[in-house]
């Protein structure tokens, strides 16, 4: 089985519990659902999924269900015969039939019309789809991951989505939780992203300073793990040879990090900003910090901090 920790990077509890759920969701066979905020990393989660449980050798095929025309969906999702209907001029297998054997990852469910998941649905029960223009079903082995950022929950109550669909998918629920909900996670996202684009743009960029870990720790990123990896991309246009500071920022996000400059507020920001600078060495922690080691070691039980292996 894969590695997971270079998908799911991070110390805080939610974070753990994936990592130690994910492997046990991935053998299964089990439909998957996945929600969380926009940026925070839903098709990685779906992609571990699949590449660590036993279908990683058979497709991933990723689809935006929002961007599924809904006079189309049935040969979008399940194919079509050659004139099956005008503009058919070639026969088309469907995305169930190219992630034959493997993961089909279902993005935005949420946006799906009422008639696509009706037919959904049925594919999902019975585990055969009807080709427009074909004479028979085919039976078709697909594992469905789906992942939205709304609240199915609220759309079943407003009439919007099917409850027996959610019901049929929400069998293995991972939720994701936004970046500022999970700060101590952002110093490690940091540095694994910058260490990500060092190799493959073959450079030596060190990770933040003091003074952008300080901003990095306060900003709220409502653009989540997408805003920061976006942050760091931004970096190696023009990137250092050392540490990453403000002053390699491009413009707009030197502006946007003004106002941080005091660094973070919170005495848990301020406790995992100074393990950060000192390499989570506990005792040049507690004295950047003025406490004592029993004070330290009180506050990371307190907030339940522990460094990931």
């Amino acid at each position: 089985m894969s590695d997971l920790s270079d998908t799911i990077v991070g110390v805080s509890p939610a974070i753990c519990a994936l990592r130690a759920y994910l492997p046990k969701v991935a053998r299964s066979s089990a439909t998957v659902l996945i929600t969380g905020a926009t940026g925070s990393g839903k098709e990685r989660i779906a992609q571990a999924i699949h590449d660590v449980g036993p279908r990683a050798a058979r497709p991933f095929v990723p689809i935006n269900c929002a961007a599924l025309p809904d006079a189309l969906v049935e040969s979008e999702l399940f194919g079509h015969e050659r004139g099956a209907f005008t503009g058919a001029v070639s026969a088309s297998p469907g995305h169930f039939a190219r992630a034959d054997g493997g993961t089909l990852f279902m993005d935005e469910i949420g946006e799906m019309s009422w008639h696509a998941q009706a037919k959904l649905l049925r594919v999902l029960e019975t585990h055969v789809v009807q080709p427009v223009g074909a004479g028979r079903p085919r039976p078709v082995d697909v594992r469905v991951i789906a992942a939205t950022n709304q609240a199915l929950e609220t759309l079943v109550e407003a009439g919007r989505f099917r409850p027996d669909l959610y019901y049929r998918l929400n069998v293995a629920r991972l939720v994701l939780p936004p970046l500022r909900e999970r700060r101590e996670d952002i110093p490690l996202l940091f540095r694994h992203a910058v260490n990500e684009m060092n190799t493959r743009e073959h450079r030596t960029v060190g990770t933040a300073d003091p003074e952008l870990l300080g901003c990095l720790m306060a900003h709220d990123w409502p653009g989540n793990v997408r805003e920061l990896r976006n942050l760091v991309e931004s970096v190696f246009i023009d990137p250092p040879d050392g540490p990453v500071g403000l002053s390699h920022l491009p413009p707009v996000f030197q502006e946007m990090f003004s106002r941080y400059r005091s660094g973070p507020a919170s005495e848990r920001d301020r406790l995992l900003l100074a393990l950060e600078q000192t390499n989570w060495n506990k005792a040049e922690a507690a004295k950047t910090l003025k406490w004592s080691r029993m004070t330290l070691y009180r506050r990371l039980a307190k907030y339940r901090l522990h460094r990931s292996a």
